[in-house]
C-alpha cells in the first residue's frame, strides 16, 4: 500500500510536491516531497519496529494534522501495523477507552498541539490516558514546540530516534484483506465502535472517488481541510491523493484564525484547484459577510466540495456564489466512515451535467443505493421517500467492527436483510436522483461530528444528582445540530445552575468538548413508554416546537407529562429571551 502511495512517485518524480503544510502560524507553509515523505515514512517505520512493533500490532496516533502525523499513519501501513488515530481534541478518557478496545501497544503523539494560536496539550493528556491502559508499552513523543514536557520510562523522543534510523524500509508483503486502520465512530449506543477498513479495497476506493468525484488532474492542489482524526482526513487528505501522486494540503489552523479570511488567504497563496471543507465551516463563515471571501484572490479554485453532513441551501449558494464566483463545480458529498469514500455526489457524470443545489444527487460507480419502507420492502419509482440502503459491496466498504463482529451484523445488515442500512433517511426526486435528509436513529451531527446521544446520556448519568438524562438534537444554524439535554435531579438539589455547569464539564472531559449540550433543561420527569422506553421524538417535537403534533402518546406511562414538560420549556425559554 505504502509503495503505491509512496516508492512508485519516487521512483517517476521525486521532486514533486506530495504535502504542502498549512501551520497553524499563518503564512508558514512547509513543503514536503514525495522523496522527504517517502524518507520520514522509513526512518519513523524503523524507529517503530526497533522498539517491538510488528505486523499486526495496534498503534494509536493522537496528533494534529502535519507531516509527521501523515507519515505515522504511512509507516504504521509500512510496516504491517495498524493504526487507530484519534482526534486530538478528544478527552483523556475517550483516548484510554479507544486505547483499550483496540490493545494498542503504543502511542505516536506530539508534545503539544497548536490550534487558533493556542497551545493544546497532547502529551499531557496521553499521560492521563495511558494510566488506565496497561497494553501501552511506549510513548512516541514528537515536538510540534519548543516547550518541555514530562517524559518518562516509557516515553521515546521521536525526532532524535528517527535522526539514527536508516532511510530504507522494505515494506511488508500484505493481504488484500489484511487490516490497514481502525477509526471509531459514534453509534445509537454508548460505546463508539472501530469500524475496520482493509488494505487494497479501501486504497482502491479512496483514489478512484479522488480522482473522479473532484476532476483531480495531475499538477492540481488538492485542499481538503479536513483532520486527519477523521476518515474524510484519511481517505481525502492522505490515502486517496497520494495514491494518485496529488499535491495534498494539511491545514493545522481554523477557519476563523487569524481572521475569517482564513481559508481563502491560503487558496489565493497555495493556489488551492479543489476546496474540500465542511458547512458547518462554510455557515461560520457566512455570517461574517463577503469581504472576507473576495479580499483574497480564488481564482485557481476549479471544484469546491462539501462533506460530514447535508449542507443546507443558504450555505450551499454562498459557497457556489462567493466562494466559487459561480464558475467552479460544487459537490455535496454524501459517505460515512463506514463505507470509506464517497458513495454519492454529482460528479462524476456526464459532461455538464446539471447539479441541483444542496443535493449528493448520482451514485458513484458500483453503488447501488435503494430506498426501503417500514416493512422492509423496497420502495420503487421517484419522488418517494425512505431509508437509505445499499444493495451490493463495494471496495471501500467496512469489513467489520474491531472485536464485535455481532454488533457489525446487526447494526448494517440485519434491518433489512440482504442490504446495507447507512442509518440515514433519503428523498428520490422525480428525477431520480437523492437527497439525503438525515439520520434515523439516536446519532446526531454537530459540526459534522457524528455523535451518539447515548454518548451523552452516560457521561452525564454519571453525576450523583442526576438520575436521568434524555438527550436530543435539534436545528442549529452554524453547527447543523445542537444537543439539547433533559434532566431529571434528584428531589433535595438546590444548585441546579451549578450542577448544570458540573454536567458541561463532565461532558468535555469523557467525550469532547464538541459534545458539550447547548441547553439543559431541568424536568420533574421524562416522557417513557410502559415498557420504560424514553420517547425521544416527544422531546424533538417540544423543542422544534411542534407541539400542536404530538402524534401517538397512547403508548406513554403517563401522557400528562407532556404538558408538563412543554410548560417547563416555554419557562426556559422565556427565561432566555429575557
Amino acid at each position: 500500500l505504502t509503495v503505491n502511495c509512496l516508492d512508485r512517485h519516487v521512483e517517476k518524480s521525486p521532486n514533486r510536491v506530495a504535502l504542502i503544510w498549512e501551520r497553524d502560524e499563518p503564512g508558514t507553509a512547509v513543503y514536503v516531497t514525495y522523496r522527504e515523505l517517502l524518507d520520514l515514512t522509513c526512518r519513523l517505520a524503523n524507529t517503530l519496529k526497533k522498539y517491538g512493533i510488528q505486523k499486526g500490532d495496534k498503534v494509536a496516533i493522537y496528533m494534529s494534522v502535519s507531516p509527521l502525523s501523515v507519515a505515522a499513519m504511512l509507516a504504521c501501513a509500512r510496516i504491517g501495523a495498524v493504526h487507530t488515530v484519534v482526534f486530538a481534541g478528544f478527552s483523556a478518557e475517550s483516548l484510554a477507552g479507544r486505547i483499550t478496545d483496540s490493545g494498542c501497544k503504543a502511542v505516536i503523539t506530539y508534545n503539544q498541539g497548536v490550534r487558533g494560536g493556542r497551545i493544546v496539550e497532547l502529551k499531557t493528556t496521553v499521560d492521563e490516558a495511558v494510566k488506565n491502559c496497561p497494553s501501552i508499552k511506549h510513548v512516541f513523543v514528537a515536538q510540534r514546540t519548543d516547550n518541555k514536557v514530562q517524559m518518562g520510562d516509557r516515553d521515546i523522543p521521536l525526532e532524535e530516534e528517527m535522526a539514527k534510523a536508516s532511510s530504507v524500509c522494505a515494506p511488508e508483503s500484505m493481504d488484500s484483506e489484511d487490516m490497514l486502520f481502525m477509526l471509531y465512530t459514534s453509534g445509537s449506543t454508548g460505546k463508539p465502535k472501530g469500524i475496520v477498513h482493509t488494505q487494497a479495497g479501501y486504497l482502491l476506493y479512496a483514489a478512484v472517488t479522488h480522482k473522479y468525484v473532484f476532476d483531480y488532474q495531475q499538477g492540481d492542489v488538492f485542499g481538503c481541510v479536513a483532520d486527519i482524526g477523521w476518515i474524510t482526513g484519511h481517505s481525502y487528505v492522505v490515502y486517496g491523493p497520494l495514491c494518485n501522486g496529488a499535491t495534498s494540503v494539511l491545514f493545522e489552523s481554523t477557519p476563523v484564525y487569524p481572521d475569517p479570511g482564513r481559508y481563502w488567504e491560503v487558496v489565493q497563496r497555495l493556489k488551492i484547484n479543489q476546496f474540500y471543507g465542511a458547512p458547518t465551516a462554510i455557515r461560520l463563515l457566512l455570517n461574517y459577510g463577503e469581504e472576507w471571501v473576495k479580499k483574497y484572490d480564488r481564482s485557481s479554485l476549479k471544484t469546491l466540495g462539501s462533506v460530514g453532513e447535508p449542507i443546507n441551501n443558504e450555505a450551499w449558494q454562498w459557497f457556489y456564489h462567493v466562494v466559487g464566483e459561480g464558475r467552479c463545480t460544487l459537490v455535496d458529498t454524501w459517505w460515512q466512515t463506514e463505507t470509506g469514500g464517497i458513495c454519492i455526489a454529482p460528479r462524476p457524470s456526464e459532461e455538464k451535467a446539471e447539479i441541483v443545489p444542496a443535493m449528493a444527487m448520482r451514485p458513484f460507480f458500483g453503488i447501488v443505493p435503494v430506498l426501503m419502507d417500514e416493512n422492509g420492502k423496497v420502495i420503487e419509482g421517484n419522488d418517494v421517500s425512505g431509508a437509505l440502503c445499499i444493495a451490493q459491496p463495494w471496495p471501500g466498504m467496512a469489513r467489520t467492527i474491531y472485536g464485535d463482529h455481532q454488533r457489525f451484523v446487526d447494526a448494517y445488515f440485519k434491518t433489512y436483510p440482504g442490504y446495507y442500512f447507512t442509518g440515514d433517511g433519503a428523498y428520490r426526486t422525480k428525477k431520480g436522483y437523492y437527497q439525503i435528509t438525515g439520520r434515523m436513529d439516536d446519532v446526531i451531527n454537530v459540526s459534522g461530528h457524528r455523535l451518539g446521544t447515548a454518548e451523552i446520556e452516560d457521561a452525564m448519568a454519571d453525576h450523583p444528582e442526576v438520575p436521568e438524562t434524555a438527550v436530543i438534537g435539534y436545528p442549529h444554524k452554524i453547527k447543523g445540530e445542537g444537543a439539547f439535554a433533559f434532566i431529571v435531579l434528584k428531589e433535595q438539589t438546590a444548585h441546579i445552575d451549578q450542577v448544570k455547569e458540573e454536567l458541561k464539564t463532565i461532558v468535555a472531559s469523557k467525550i469532547a468538548k464538541y459534545a458539550v449540550p447547548d441547553h439543559i433543561l431541568v424536568v420533574k420527569r421524562l416522557p417513557k413508554t410502559r415498557s420504560g422506553k424514553i420517547m425521544r421524538r416527544l422531546l424533538r417535537k417540544v423543542v422544534t416546537e411542534q407541539s400542536s403534533d404530538m402524534g401517538d402518546v397512547t403508548t406513554l406511562d403517563d401522557p400528562s407529562v407532556v404538558k408538563e414538560i412543554l410548560e417547563a420549556y416555554q419557562k426556559y425559554k422565556e427565561k432566555g429571551s429575557s
